[in-house]
């Protein structure tokens, strides 16, 4: 028997059909986007990579909804990408702050 209050039994992890992770991974990915490309003068090649890899895990979230069979299990992987797509942006902010904040002293 499962427990209600876990939250790996909230119904976007159970019985979604994924299409919910690919909206608001679409209006993630957009964001990130923009950051990292408001980025690209402080550090573009940490810039475009974490641009590259945002993009990838976008589509890598796609190909999982369309190419996977329904499930947690499909739920999970595409909600793994969303949160990889936030930490890889977040790592690049970190690095290009800390490089800028370098240069400055």
């Amino acid at each position: 028997m499962t427990d209600p209050t876990q939250v790996r039994s909230q119904p976007s992890l159970t019985t979604s059909t994924g299409t919910i992770w690919i909206v608001f991974g679409a209006v993630l990915a957009v964001v990130c986007a923009g950051v990292l490309l408001a980025l690209v003068p402080l550090g573009p090649v940490i810039a475009w990579v974490g641009l590259v890899l945002v993009v990838a895990l976008f589509v890598a979230m796609i190909v999982v909804r369309f190419a996977t069979h329904p499930g947690p299990r499909r739920l999970t992987a595409m909600a793994s990408a969303f949160g990889a797509m936030a930490l890889v942006t977040l790592a690049c902010v970190v690095i290009l702050s800390g490089a800028a904040w370098g240069s400055l002293g």
